[in-house]
């Protein structure tokens, strides 16, 4: 793929689970680049095996050695090579490494070319039955809660879709600060996606932080944009809520207090009535 003095950088989208979702076009390009440059050499090495493709050579670029990498990676460039740039899993660049070498890379007058395929937050938003656009995607929420709230105030009033990356230690953490800064907000917590335990367990941030879901692996949330609707939620959706809530076997003032945060317009004194009433 590479001839003198026309270098070129591809970057790759690879699958985020389910092998068979690499295109041809990737498998081409991961097949005849000169060097892949993988976030994870080992593991990437284990997809291509997976798949038949046999790499022509490995360079090993994350986000300790990216800045490091550059100039080698120009080097290979000037001398005319096809070099390829995947993560882990999905679209490179997006909370992943990348961004400072292409940047470089254009600036050095070489042609960067995407390679379009998978992509964590593009799947979670097309199947999480929220408004898709417009949306703001954040990235992995950083790891101190007054930093979350900060990040998360400069986003709340904007009237967009929110998606961020979390890991399953952290995810109780970041919905409980979300609901705090942002309100009970609907939300969509994704996971395993395109695998075999895929799963999207919607509801709203309120209840999720309160009973926050067991998860494995990393964790896409799609947050639902603010909803200026101040009507009460209506009584048969509100019984519905009770009987999820009280499936729970709690006691009733923790099942009237977990509905009264997922309704709209119901005080827990109110849906503790309407749930002792029901008996």
């Amino acid at each position: 793929m590479g001839d003198a003095g026309n270098g070129r950088l591809y970057v790759v989208a690879t699958p985020l689970g389910d092998v068979t979702d690499l295109s041809p076009r990737a498998a081409r390009v991961l097949a005849e680049a000169d060097v892949v440059l993988a976030e994870d050499t080992r593991r990437t090495g284990l997809l291509l095996k997976r798949l038949g493709i046999v790499a022509r050579g490995f360079l090993s670029l994350h986000e300790h050695n990216e800045q490091a990498r550059r100039d080698w990676v120009l080097g290979l460039l000037s001398q005319g090579k096809a070099l390829a740039l995947v993560s882990d899993a999905g679209t490179p660049l997006l909370s992943d490494p990348g961004y400072l070498l292409v940047r470089a890379c254009r600036e050095a007058g070489y042609p960067v070319t995407p390679v379009p395929g998978p992509s964590a937050v593009a799947a979670a938003l097309s199947a999480a039955g929220l408004p898709p656009y417009p949306f703001t995607f954040l990235g992995f929420l950083p790891r101190k809660t007054s930093d979350i709230r900060r990040l998360l105030e400069k986003h709340a009033a904007t009237g967009a879709t929110l998606v961020f990356f979390e890991r399953k230690t952290r995810l109780g953490k970041a919905l409980a600060v979300a609901a705090l800064v942002l309100g009970d907000r609907e939300c969509v917590v994704a996971r395993e996606m395109t695998k075999t335990f895929e799963e999207f367990l919607s509801g709203r941030l309120a209840a999720m932080a309160a009973n926050p879901p067991e998860v494995l692996g990393e964790i896409t949330v799609v947050v639902g944009p603010a909803v200026d609707d101040d009507r009460p939620t209506p009584e048969g959706e509100v019984r519905r809520v009770i009987e999820e809530e009280a499936a729970k076997g709690l006691k009733p003032k923790e099942t009237a207090r977990l509905v009264a945060a997922r309704v709209r317009g119901w005080s827990a004194a109110r849906v503790y009535e309407a749930l002792v009433a029901r008996n």
